[in-house]
């Protein structure tokens, strides 16, 4: 069974001088420790702010945080496992939640929502703003859940050009496009960017695009692949997949691809 698994912000345990000592939970994770109903002897898996792993045994929850001991340190989870980005074209309703929940699930490190021509919802700066806390809170929340060892990342919405800028940084880039020839394979585009990089599996950040609602237009996808040389467009198959679909089905083929390469 699965230890709860908790971030810190600002605690570094290792500097902790008592055996036993408060963990400080964010207001939002104390909450939900108290709806665990965690009591003493019970262990929780933790985090903290220098992204050292702990196992740590809960000695009293009497009061607004729970004092807990380390009982041992764990191997880092994910230590050595390749990073991966996805850059998701803005989506109407809650396909976005839907994306971040479950691509983090999966082990995506940060997610950069790209406003693009065929993006049906329009934020302003005030409504990007609390849409991005929200999809934060969201990052976070499946973190915990599935035993990350980060919360990813996730930006403000950013324009075409801006998001050029940020994939200029990485390894390798994927545009996933339903118009690509069905020969333009996600492993042979990954194959191929590494080599070019002289770079392994395991140190690559690659980064993944997908469009919206709509797809892609074919001017973003040229100013995609323009960016970096490492920048390949790549088909997910012959079915043409909801934005929603695509945004976890990619990264997961990503994921998987990086680590057979890795084990090879």
């Amino acid at each position: 069974m699965s230890l709860p698994h908790f971030f810190l912000n600002d605690q570094v345990l290792a500097g902790e001088s008592n055996a036993a000592f408060p963990l400080r939970l964010a207001a939002d994770d104390a909450k939900h420790a108290r709806v665990l109903r965690l009591v003493p002897g019970e262990h929780v898996a933790v985090v903290d702010a220098s992204q050292d792993y702990f196992e740590c045994e809960i000695v009293d929850f009497s009061d607004t945080l729970p004092l807990v001991r380390i009982a041992q340190r764990l191997d880092g989870r994910g230590e050595g496992r390749s990073t991966v980005v996805l850059v998701q074209g803005l989506a109407k309703g809650d396909k976005m939640e839907t994306v971040i929940r479950h691509a983090t699930e999966l082990g995506v490190a940060g997610f950069v929502p790209l406003a693009c021509e065929r993006s049906v919802v329009r934020l302003d700066r005030k409504k990007a703003a609390a849409k991005a806390e929200r999809w934060r809170a969201i990052a976070k929340s499946a973190a915990m859940q599935s035993g990350q060892r980060a919360v990813p990342e996730v930006s403000e919405p950013v324009e075409l050009s801006e998001a050029c800028r940020l994939l200029e940084q990485a390894t390798v880039v994927l545009v996933c496009w339903e118009e690509a020839e069905a020969s333009a394979r996600l492993e042979d585009a990954i194959g191929k960017g590494l080599a070019l990089r002289a770079a392994t599996p395991r140190d690559a950040r690659v980064a993944v695009v997908v469009g919206p609602e709509g797809g892609l237009s074919p001017r973003e996808v040229d100013a995609l692949l323009a960016c970096n040389p490492a920048a390949s467009a790549v088909t997910l198959g012959p079915s043409i997949l909801r934005t929603e679909t695509a945004g976890i089905v990619a990264p997961a083929l990503v994921l998987h691809e990086l680590d057979r390469m890795a084990r090879a």
